[in-house]
C-alpha cells in the first residue's frame, strides 16, 4: 500500500485527537432530585453513544485517506512484442515475367497483402528497389497503404521509373537495416522478394552486410522467384542472421512461404512490470457506510447534558 501524497497522512492527528475527546471526557452531570431512588449509571448506554459520536471523527480519517491518494500495484500482465517487418521488393523488368496467371511482380505482392493479415498488430514496412532504392511506406500498424500500393510500382506500369530497372539487393539491404535500427522497440526482420543476381554483393560484401544485419538483431528472409539457383550471396545473408531462402514454384507455393515466415518468426509475449494505480474503492466504501450509520444515529443516539 502506497500513497501519492503520503504527506497529507499527517493530517490524521485530528480525527485521533477527536477519538481522544471523545472517549475520555466527563461531559456534563446533572443531579435530578430522586428521593431513596436506586439510579442506573447508563454504562452501557453511554458506550453505545461514544460510538456514534466517533463516526464523524472516523469520516473525517476517510477523507484523510482518500486525499492522500491510495495506490496499488496492478497484476503483471503479457503483451504482445511488436515486430518490425520491412518488406524489400524487387521491381527490376525481370519481376515482369510470366508467374501463374499473372507476373512475379503480381504474385509476390498478392502474397505480401495475404502476409498483413497474417501478423495483424506488427509493424510493416514497404521498400522497393531496382538499381536505387525507394522506400515506399514506413514502419507502420496501418497496413492500407501497402495493400494499395501494387499498381504504382508495377514494372509494366507507363510511370514506372527508369532508374529501378536493374537489381542491388546489397544497396536495399542497407537501406532497410537503417530503416529497422530507428525502431529501438520490438524485433526486427526483412522479408527480400527477387529473381535476380546481384553485382554489388560480391567480393565479401555479402559477409560484410550479414554482419551488420546480425549485430542489429535483424532476420532475413529472402524469397527467390525465379528459376535459376539461389545467389550464394543470399543464401549466406540469410543464412548468417538466422532466416532462410525459399525458391517457390508457382503462386499457391509463394503463398505457402509466407505462411512458413509467418510460423518460424512467432510473436513473442513478454511480462510486463506492476504498474501503480489509483485504489479509492474501499475506502470510498467505507465512507458512505460510516457516513450513512452517522445520519441514522442523529436520530437518537447523541449525547446530552440533561
Amino acid at each position: 500500500m502506497s500513497f501519492t501524497h503520503p504527506w497529507v497522512l499527517v493530517f490524521l492527528v485530528f480525527p485521533v485527537l477527536l477519538l481522544i475527546w471523545v472517549w475520555r471526557r466527563e461531559g456534563g452531570r446533572v443531579v435530578m432530585p430522586f428521593d431513596h431512588g436506586i439510579q442506573p449509571r447508563g454504562r452501557y448506554l453511554g458506550t453505545l453513544v461514544n460510538f456514534a459520536q466517533s463516526l464523524p471523527a472516523l469520516i473525517l480519517g476517510v477523507v484523510v485517506l482518500i486525499l492522500a491518494g491510495p495506490q496499488q500495484l496492478s497484476a503483471p500482465q503479457s503483451k504482445r512484442v511488436l515486430t518490425n517487418i520491412e518488406l524489400c521488393v524487387d521491381v527490376s523488368g525481370s519481376m515482369t515475367a510470366s508467374f501463374g496467371e499473372g507476373t512475379r511482380y503480381d504474385a509476390s505482392m498478392a502474397a505480401i497483402n495475404n502476409f498483413l493479415d497474417y501478423r495483424e498488430g506488427d509493424a510493416f514496412g514497404l521498400t522497393f528497389f531496382g538499381n536505387e532504392v525507394l522506400h515506399w511506406v514506413p514502419l507502420t500498424t496501418d497496413v492500407s497503404a501497402i495493400k494499395c500500393a501494387p499498381p504504382f510500382m508495377d514494372p509494366l506500369s507507363p510511370g514506372h521509373p527508369y532508374w529501378l530497372g536493374g537489381t542491388s539487393i546489397g544497396k536495399a539491404l542497407r537501406a532497410c537495416r537503417e530503416v529497422l535500427i530507428s525502431r529501438e522497440e520490438g524485433d526486427r526482420m526483412i522479408v527480400l522478394v527477387s529473381d535476380g543476381y546481384s553485382f554489388d554483393l560480391g567480393n565479401g560484401q555479402d559477409l560484410e552486410i550479414a554482419s551488420k544485419l546480425k549485430e542489429d538483431g535483424i532476420v532475413v528472409y529472402a524469397i527467390h522467384i525465379a528459376s535459376s539457383e539461389v545467389p550464394g550471396s543470399v543464401v549466406n545473408i540469410t543464412g548468417l542472421t538466422g532466416g532462410e531462402v525459399f525458391e517457390p514454384e508457382n503462386p499457391a507455393a509463394l503463398e505457402t512461404v509466407f505462411q512458413h515466415i509467418d510460423k518460424m518468426q512467432e510473436t513473442r509475449m513478454e511480462r510486463t512490470a506492476a504498474e501503480s494505480m489509483d485504489h479509492f474503492y474501499p475506502y470510498s466504501l467505507a465512507g458512505l457506510i460510516l457516513l450513512g450509520s452517522s445520519t441514522l444515529t442523529l436520530f437518537g443516539l447523541r449525547y446530552t447534558p440533561w
